[in-house]
């Protein structure tokens, strides 16, 4: 508890370091704000050519909303993905990169990750409001289900603020981390839903069966990946426009409250020890 206390008090220094970060992020930079929107676009772009016109990969229509637009149903997975893999990545390295102010005055640590992940957060609503804006635009009922997104928002800042603890701690021991994330990130991304529909997954697990002589199949432990679960949420919120399943709702819940109690765990292990290890 004493460390949420913690965070609670220094409420005032995280939003203004979230301020002071999301405002010099795009500095002096002549589309500003615009970037935020242009590199998932850039990514859609490129995804919805290789996968849907050159392998003709086609997801189904959305239930029970009918919509069958793939560059769509890419970006509801796209974004939630962007948002969670650049959390990771800027929480690795937030200790890192504030040396300079750890060494000089006491602040609770742990606010810097959680900075990283607003930063991103407030990117992220940009880019979400943007693909309502969209939905709504091609037919979707999306206004009704705006709630429950913001919801599974926050459960997926809070996910990636739990795991974004727990790599900023072992990034100061081992400064490789920051290298291997890119490239585990990558895979991870290949792994989830995002540019291909997991009934492909389903299907192949089909044809397989159960490994090893067991009732396991290749979909079993595809699933255990809990970004399918928050993928398949979003999808279903703003694509389908239903109530995501409720095997994806605590699926999503049991991963984050794992993720905080162990980040916090690890975290408050080592936080006193931060100044000296840097």
């Amino acid at each position: 508890m004493q460390f949420f206390k913690e965070l609670w008090a220094s409420r005032e220094l995280l939003a203004n370091l979230v301020l002071r970060e999301t405002r010099g992020q795009y500095k002096r930079t002549v589309l500003g704000r615009l970037w935020s929107l242009l590199n998932p676009l850039a990514s859609m772009l490129i995804y919805t050519f290789i996968f849907s016109m050159v392998f003709r990969i086609q997801p189904e229509a959305g239930d029970p909303s009918g919509l069958n637009i793939f560059p769509i149903w890419l970006m509801c997975g796209l974004l939630p993905w962007g948002f969670f893999a650049g959390s990771l990545n800027a929480t690795s390295n937030s200790l890192l990169a504030n040396t300079g102010l750890i060494t000089k005055v006491y602040f609770p640590r742990s606010v810097l990750p959680l900075a990283a992940v607003g930063t991103l957060g407030m990117n992220w609503m940009l880019e979400m409001l943007v693909l309502v804006i969209a939905l709504l635009l091609v037919g979707s009922q999306v206004l009704i289900w705006i709630p429950g997104t913001l919801l599974l928002m926050l459960l997926l800042a809070m996910f990636a603020s739990g795991l974004g603890w727990i790599l900023a701690i072992v990034t100061i021991h081992f400064r490789d981390t920051q290298y291997l994330l890119g490239i585990l990130l990558q895979l991870w991304m290949y792994l989830t839903p995002i540019i291909y529909p997991a009934s492909l997954i389903r299907d192949m697990s089909d044809r397989f069966g159960g490994l090893l002589n067991t009732n396991i199949t290749v979909f079993d432990l595809y699933t255990l990946n809990p970004m399918y679960h928050f993928v398949t949420a979003f999808r279903q919120l703003l694509y389908d426009n239903r109530w995501p399943d409720t095997i994806h709702l605590v699926t999503c819940v049991g991963w984050t409250a794992a993720a905080v109690l162990v980040g916090v765990f690890v975290f408050n292990r080592s936080e006193k020890k931060i100044a000296e290890m840097l």
